[in-house]
């Protein structure tokens, strides 16, 4: 009878699994599947001819040597200068560390091609900043960002926030006695560095490494508008070129180059879970603050470096930005008679396609946001379920939801043209070029993003709880309800929120999907500048980056009224 009881409460985990895996396979797995079948087949049967023929032509093998160095250089820049930032802001005692890790952390949330645009304007010879203070380049002189080194730089500007994240919650995860130990044993803050922080730190050292190298190796937005003029064409770049010619053998071509940079990507995840295995250390005791070491004299100095790091990369870039958006024609001088808001105007009023930009990225964005949220609370059960089976299965399913993220975001977008370029079977109803393709590639994208924080919440609970439920008869929908749910809202609305600012601001799963009437905001600043368009690309940017920042600011006003963790970026 018990037996039977039992069978019963589970059947509804069943079910809810089963669909769950189902909609990962179908969001996740099988696009991505059908981009190695198209890649690795000629003639409907499994061959390396077409990877092999690809990676012979002169031009995939130069995309993919820049690739390489681009995102291996830039990789190993953000993982020095993140982890200098975070441990200085983790371990010392300088002030207004909030704000500190705030506006650190902003260029993050910041498009990446946002971020090239401003400092295209911001170091170029038509710069109104530079020009106003009689710094700029010479007129007609090469951009200096036109170089594979200003590629590598403003990756690493872009990423550097990625791994400071990490190094910094490793940091809040050290127990104290180890820091005190040192201490007490004599080692100065120098010995107690090198001898003790950074060697617990290599594995976190080690996935903000991996995280900035894979996040580089799918950048499109800083690798378009920085690459072309320098003739230095990346992978996605070379994907978005071969794509955008409408060839006869179009999709496969791209399937093969797509195939190519998936391989890499995987190939550095499969590098990182290794090598991470062999540097584990279990710590043992609670995670607790880091020591605050005493900077004396130095602190002044120290924040002075700090605040000027900060100043630099926010505000030149930002003040050049707003500048190119106040003027009618880029490269005027700023003046009292050059000033004027049309360009504001343009975008906000009169332009049907911002309007509509915005409205789309609003409207996906959010629907993304919270069906990942949903899914994560039923899917974070499942990866921590006390039955091994349940246990596996949900951890496939995951396991397709950290595969698609980790896949550069152009490859999702082929695969989402491959999946359902055709009308879907039986409805009959086609989702190409409509915005419920992007929807959906931002799910499957984005999904992983919005898991890791549930999953982690379920990891800590405990499974008494759900035993207590059990036993009262709760079946599995009301103990998802009732328990967990709110225990892990906070979890979940972070994940949610980190969601949101990503697909509102995105361009690279987009690039490839959006159609007239279907734009979404990152699409069209890069159709702006890529068109010529450098004003009015510099005003919505503007635009963008202050409904980012209004949003972060929101969040952190409600950081006192909702439960620890709720805020990505809040202790």
């Amino acid at each position: 009878m018990a037996q039977a009881q039992n069978s019963k409460l589970l059947n509804g985990e069943r079910i809810s699994l089963a669909i769950l895996l189902l909609c990962a396979t179908l969001l996740c797995g099988l696009p991505l599947l059908l981009v190695f079948k198209i890649g690795l087949t000629q003639d409907g049967a499994l061959a390396l001819t077409p990877l092999a023929e690809a990676i012979s032509s002169r031009s995939v093998q130069r995309a993919l040597w820049h690739s390489m160095e681009s995102s291996l250089l830039s990789a190993l820049a953000a993982t020095v200068l993140g982890t200098v930032l975070a441990l200085v802001v983790g371990l010392t005692d300088v002030r207004a560390k909030g704000l500190l890790v705030f506006l650190i952390l902003l260029p993050m949330m910041i498009p990446p091609h946002v971020t090239a645009i401003a400092w295209i304007q911001a170091l170029g010879p038509a710069s109104p900043v530079l020009r106003w203070i009689g710094l700029a380049p010479e007129i007609g002189s090469t951009h200096p960002l036109y170089s594979r080194e200003g590629l590598v730089l403003l990756l690493t500007l872009q990423h550097s926030p990625l791994v400071f994240l990490l190094v910094r919650a490793a940091l809040r995860s050290f127990p104290r006695e180890l820091s005190d130990a040192a201490r007490v044993s004599g080692a100065g803050a120098f010995r107690l560095l090198t001898r003790v922080t950074l060697p617990l730190l290599a594995p976190a050292l080690l996935a903000g490494f991996a995280l900035a190298f894979i996040a580089a190796l799918g950048n499109f937005g800083i690798n378009a508008l920085i690459g072309i003029p320098a003739r230095y064409t990346t992978l996605p770049v070379l994907i978005w070129r071969r794509l955008a010619s409408f060839g006869p053998d179009v999709l496969p071509n791209v399937a093969v180059i797509s195939v190519i940079l998936a391989m890499v990507a995987l190939a550095a995840l499969l590098i990182q879970g290794f090598l991470q295995r062999r540097m584990r250390a279990s710590l043992i005791g609670l995670p607790q603050d880091p020591l605050a070491i005493s900077l004396g004299s130095k602190r002044i100095w120290v924040e002075v470096g700090l605040w000027s790091f900060v100043g630099l990369v926010l505000l030149l870039p930002a003040a050049s930005l707003l500048a190119t958006s106040l003027v009618k024609t880029y490269g005027l001088p700023l003046s009292s008679s050059t000033l004027n808001l049309d360009n504001f105007a343009e975008v906000l009023w009169r332009q049907s396609v911002t309007l509509r930009a915005f409205a789309n990225s609003t409207l996906i964005a959010a629907i993304a946001a919270g069906v990942i949220a949903v899914i994560s609370i039923f899917l974070g059960y499942f990866v921590s379920h006390r039955y091994k089976a349940y246990r596996r299965t949900g951890t496939a399913t995951a396991a397709q939801a950290e595969i698609a993220f980790a896949v550069p975001g152009l490859v999702m977008s082929i695969a989402f043209i491959l999946a359902f370029i055709h009308p879907l079977p039986f409805l009959n109803i086609s989702l190409y070029n409509t915005l419920w393709i992007i929807l959906i590639a931002y799910i499957s994208a984005f999904l992983a993003v919005g898991l890791k924080p549930v999953a982690a919440a379920f990891v800590q609970m405990d499974r008494s709880l759900e035993d207590a439920a059990r036993v009262s008869g709760a079946g599995f929908f009301r103990r998802i309800r009732r328990v967990f749910a709110p225990l892990v809202a906070p979890s979940a609305a972070s994940g949610a929120i980190l969601v949101f600012l990503t697909a509102y601001n995105e361009v690279t799963v987009s690039a490839l999907l959006w159609s007239t009437g279907n734009e979404t905001i990152g699409t069209t600043i890069f159709n702006y500048e890529d068109g010529g368009y450098t004003t009015l690309a510099a005003a919505m940017s503007v635009v963008v980056v202050l409904a980012t920042i209004l949003v972060m600011l929101g969040m952190n006003g409600l950081a006192k009224r909702v439960p620890s963790g709720t805020i990505p970026w809040k202790d």
